[in-house]
């Protein structure tokens, strides 16, 4: 049997990247999708290639995970249409960059708002169900949340999914007594619409990291959205609280090319 055969998962940023991933990721292992987006026409394009494959997936209406009506409704839709629900995937973020003291006030009070705000109104408008059913919550965050960048100015994106991380550590506690996991996943250097546009243009920064991952290659969509039904599928019942990063290695080494077994100056200074 498929890994999530028959359960209700809503599914946030789905006409794109990690989240349209997401949607058919959980669809392949049997889950009933409730998709959304503010880009609603490419949500609904997510639900056409799920129902393509054989499955189940509605797209309410446009969603505004920042508006706790919006939220509230994408829920009840999804609770009207299927009866209740056992999974809630939050997959919307932003990462608005810029140094320190230039960063506009605006940029940086949406960004550190927008991202674990999404995660609390989602999760918040679905607990009640989600207590029901005994369900789970897995948050997309980011490395970014982990670890400092000395290649991008992430100030404001480490601070938000720092935010998201946190959240999602409180929910698991929260949830345990009702049968509630929460867990997050925290992808780093992904190939993604959004990263070939920016991080991984050939100008930035960046794309020179990329070639120094351990593993050799930037994630792909389909790598977080494996780590996504893991934790949201019964192999990982005994799992809560935690944050699983996927990153190709990138968080534990030190960034740069060199592969000498010796470094060139060790034994000067300090060992």
């Amino acid at each position: 049997m498929r890994r999530l055969e028959g359960r209700v998962a809503l599914i946030s940023g789905t006409a794109r990247g990690l989240g349209r991933a997401a949607a058919l990721r959980f669809a392949a292992e049997g889950a009933i999708v409730v998709g959304g987006d503010l880009l609603h026409d490419e949500a609904v394009e997510t639900q056409r290639l799920i129902a393509r494959e054989g499955g189940t997936a509605l797209t309410p209406s446009p969603l505004d995970v920042t508006s706790p009506d919006s939220v509230d409704a994408w829920v009840e839709e999804a609770v009207a249409a299927f009866g209740g629900i056992d999974i809630c995937c939050t997959n919307v973020g932003t990462a608005r960059t810029a140094p320190l003291t230039e960063q506009s006030q605006e940029d940086y009070t949406s960004t550190v708002r927008a991202e674990p705000e999404s995660v609390r109104l989602t999760a918040r408008a679905a607990w009640k169900h989600l207590t029901r059913s005994r369900g789970c919550v897995v948050t997309i965050g980011s490395t970014a949340g982990l670890t400092g960048s000395g290649t991008d100015h992430r100030t404001t994106h480490a601070a938000a999914n720092d935010g998201v991380i946190a959240l999602t550590r409180r929910l698991a506690a929260e949830g345990a007594e009702h049968g509630v996991r929460a867990n997050c996943v925290n992808p780093g250097l992904t190939n993604t619409e959004g990263s070939r546009g920016n991080l991984l243009v050939d100008a930035h920064p960046m794309r020179d990291t990329a070639g120094h991952l351990p593993l050799g290659r930037p994630g792909l969509s389909q790598d977080v959205a494996d780590a996504a039904v893991f934790l949201a599928s019964d192999d990982a019942a005994s799992i809560t609280g935690a944050n699983l990063v996927v990153d190709g290695g990138w968080s534990v080494v030190l960034p740069g090319p060199l592969t000498r077994k010796e470094h060139p100056n060790r034994g000067q200074g300090h060992p």
